[in-house]
């Protein structure tokens, strides 16, 4: 009996310690636990547990110029790319310097298949700006990417420029500059390389339709003024006096430079007017529309189409400046805020129009800053005549199509100038209707 009273204190004993020694194995279980724990997490957090990366300088701005075309392109399809992954691949380049980035952005908007969404460099992005609002040297073109060929083609020399007074036409294509192939040239590098210094040459190799050979022209780069009106006080058929504007561009002062010009000819007695539009590539969207205002009473201007497909519109909402009759003179060079002009009157029942087909383009650009001094020409929106006509690559039919045939700067708007005849005619015909009303 009592041997096993001590083995029962004894089992008795050994009963109290076991619960220490599990305490003891749970614990170190649940620090082994904890521990694994604290890997796994580490393991699924690992890049983002720790600060990210900075961005090199060069970096930056190629994302800030990403981030530019992410929330303005006028496609938020991006030509059916899958734009987070090209900028992924984009900033991967080795950037090593500014031109390396240039390089890298140029590519990454090649991407979108739109040779108006563009790079701007620094001394490209001063120029673009001087030549919308004060006055530039070089050879006077306008110019643009051929959507359908892809070559570099003439939109309209300016008036009296030397690319004007050489005979250089809309639709011809330049193939070299001073030796250098326009294909291995961006729109913006060719139109650098026809500016400079005031008496400096530069040779354009042009082909043109009808042409089976190249020809080689020499220019002499000049001051190009960009007074964009020209006005005068004529006399159309039965001695009616018509007030003849030639409108070049779309600048800054155009909307003013074309009311003054108005109340002049109305002061002189105009009783119908020409609007020239021929040979104009466009310029401020905002000049087109003020333009239009001149004309119309009343009606919608353009309507524009944004990513969303959200349609915004400007309208005519004052009182125009002269309700005689007009007739609008485009051709092959009237193209982008021209268009718009011509659409609006055309569509508007205010003018008709004579000539060619316009250019057709469509698209609208803005203008965005980059940190650097450089800036990005973004699409970001298209638009349409008040009849909801898309002329992107299109263009606007006149209502009276008169081929144009080759004429000497002072043949304009003489009995040379078939599309300006019958443009008179037209007047005589409206004006004989309007009486007999």
């Amino acid at each position: 009996m009592r041997k096993s009273l001590k083995a029962y204190k004894l089992k008795i004993q050994e009963m109290q310690y076991l619960p220490i020694f599990y305490r003891k194995i749970m614990h170190r279980r649940v620090f082994q636990i904890a521990i694994l724990l604290f890997l796994q997490v580490a393991l699924v957090l690992g890049p983002w547990a720790g600060p990210a990366a900075a961005l090199t300088p060069e970096q930056q701005l190629l994302s800030e110029a990403w981030r530019i075309v992410n929330r303005s392109y006028v496609d938020d399809k991006f030509n059916s790319k899958n734009w987070w992954s090209i900028r992924e691949k984009a900033v991967k380049q080795p950037l090593n310097d500014r031109q390396q980035t240039y390089t890298a952005i140029q590519g990454m908007l090649a991407n979108l298949d739109d040779p108006f969404t563009r790079l701007l460099k620094p001394e490209q992005y001063r120029s673009l700006q001087v030549n919308t609002s004060g006055e530039l040297t070089g050879v006077g073109l306008q110019i643009a990417i051929d959507p359908q060929t892809n070559t570099l083609t003439v939109v309209a020399p300016l008036a009296g420029s030397p690319a004007d007074k050489a005979g250089i036409q809309p639709l011809d294509r330049i193939l070299k500059i001073d030796g250098t192939p326009t294909s291995e040239l961006s729109l913006d590098e060719a139109a650098t390389r026809m500016r400079g210094r005031i008496g400096t040459p530069v040779t354009l190799t042009l082909g043109r339709e009808g042409r089976d050979a190249a020809e080689e022209i020499k220019l002499v780069r000049d001051r190009i003024a960009l007074n964009p009106v020209y006005a005068e006080l004529q006399s159309g058929a039965e001695n009616l006096p018509v007030g003849y504007i030639r409108l070049s561009q779309f600048s800054a002062n155009a909307t003013e430079e074309v009311a003054r010009a108005i109340d002049g000819l109305e002061k002189q007695g105009a009783a119908a007017y020409i609007l020239d539009l021929r040979n104009n590539p466009g310029g401020l969207l905002q000049a087109g529309i003020e333009i239009a205002r001149l004309w119309l009473d009343s009606g919608t201007i353009v309507y524009t189409v944004n990513r969303q497909g959200i349609l915004g519109s400007f309208e005519a909402s004052g009182q125009a400046l002269t309700g005689d009759p007009l007739i609008v003179l485009v051709n092959k060079g009237t193209a982008s805020a021209s268009e718009i002009l011509a659409g609006a009157l055309q569509d508007n029942g205010r003018a008709q129009l004579v000539g060619e087909k316009t250019f057709g383009k469509g698209l609208i650009q803005s203008l965005f800053d980059l940190s650097d001094g450089s800036g990005l020409a973004v699409t970001v929106a298209k638009y349409e005549t008040p009849n909801h006509t898309d002329i992107n690559k299109l263009g606007i039919s006149p209502d009276r199509v008169v081929p144009l045939e080759p004429i000497a700067r002072d043949q304009i708007g003489t009995a040379a100038d078939l599309q300006y005849q019958a443009a008179l005619q037209l007047l005589k015909e409206t004006t004989v209707l309007a009486k007999s009303v």
